[in-house]
C-alpha cells in the first residue's frame, strides 16, 4: 500500500520568525504514522527548520538546487551543501522554475540526475499549460515531460523519485482540475510508468495532486484511486489550512 504524502510548498514565503511559528505548532499536532509530512521552506531556514524538526517525522525538502557540485554559479545552492545540512529531497521541475526561469528539459534532467545519484529524493513536477489543455494536447506534453526520468532512470534509483502533477493553468490561480480530470492524469501517468518499467513500479509510485488545492477541496481529489497526496502552495502558509488538508487525507 502508497503511504500518503503531503509536502507544503513556501515558495518565496516567510521569514525566520514565521518559519519558526509555523513548524512549532506544527512539531506538535499529530496524524495517522502512514502519512508523511514534508515542508519546504526558503533555503535561509532550511537549517533552522532542521533544528526546530529535530526528533519530529515532518521532513525539511528544498524548493531547487544546481546540477553541479560546485563552482561559478552565484546564487546557486548544491546538492553538497544541502546534504551538510541534512536535507536528502530536493523539489525539480517546478513549473515557476520551467516558466519564470527558463528551466528546459537538459536542465531539469542534469539536475535529477545530480539528485539521484548522492542518494536524494527527488519530487518532480510536470503538467501542462491551459493552451495544451484547450488543444487537447495535455497528454503528449505530459509525456515528453515524463521522458526526463523515463529514459536513464536505474533500478536501483526508482524508489527515490515522487511524481507530482501539477497543471500550470491550476497554480496560483484558484483555478484547480476537477477530481475526474486529476484522477486522469495520475492513472495516465501509472500506465506510462508500466509501459515503460513494470506494473510493480507503477503501482507502487507515489503520484501527488498540486495546483490551488484547499481545506474545501482535498478531501474529493485525495479519494480519487490513484492520487497519493499533494504538493500544496499557497495554502500551506496558512497553518490551519495546511493541517486541514493534513486532516482531510488522514481520513482516507
Amino acid at each position: 500500500m502508497r503511504k500518503k504524502i503531503i509536502i507544503g510548498n513556501w515558495k518565496m514565503n516567510n521569514d525566520k520568525q514565521e518559519t519558526e511559528n509555523f513548524l512549532l505548532k506544527l512539531k506538535n499536532k499529530t496524524w495517522n504514522k502512514e502519512i508523511e509530512v514534508k515542508v519546504s521552506p526558503s533555503f535561509v531556514s532550511l537549517e533552522n527548520a532542521q533544528k526546530i524538526l529535530r526528533n519530529s517525522p515532518v521532513e525539511v525538502v528544498a524548493q531547487n538546487m544546481h546540477y553541479e557540485k560546485n563552482g561559478a554559479f552565484t546564487g546557486e545552492i548544491s546538492c553538497k551543501m544541502l546534504k551538510s545540512i541534512n536535507v536528502n529531497s530536493v523539489i525539480i521541475g517546478h513549473s515557476e522554475r520551467r516558466t519564470l526561469f527558463y528551466e528546459n528539459e537538459d536542465i531539469i534532467k542534469r539536475k535529477i540526475k545530480t539528485a539521484l545519484n548522492n542518494e536524494m529524493k527527488v519530487i518532480f513536477c510536470f503538467g501542462e499549460s491551459l493552451e495544451d489543455r484547450n488543444k487537447k494536447k495535455h497528454i503528449k506534453t505530459i509525456t515528453k515531460q515524463l521522458d526526463v526520468i523515463m529514459s536513464d532512470l536505474k533500478t536501483n534509483q526508482r524508489n527515490q523519485i515522487i511524481l507530482a502533477y501539477e497543471p500550470i493553468w491550476a497554480i496560483g490561480t484558484g483555478l484547480n482540475a476537477t477530481p475526474e480530470q486529476a484522477q486522469q492524469i495520475h492513472k495516465h501517468v501509472r500506465e506510462e510508468i508500466a509501459t515503460a518499467f513494470n506494473k510493480n513500479l507503477a503501482n507502487s509510485v507515489q503520484i501527488l495532486y498540486g495546483g490551488s488545492l484547499k481545506p474545501n477541496n482535498s478531501e474529493e481529489i485525495f479519494s480519487k484511486p490513484d492520487i497519493d497526496g499533494g504538493l500544496i502552495g499557497g495554502a500551506s502558509l496558512s497553518f490551519d489550512d495546511f493541517y486541514s488538508i493534513i486532516r482531510s487525507i488522514d481520513k482516507k
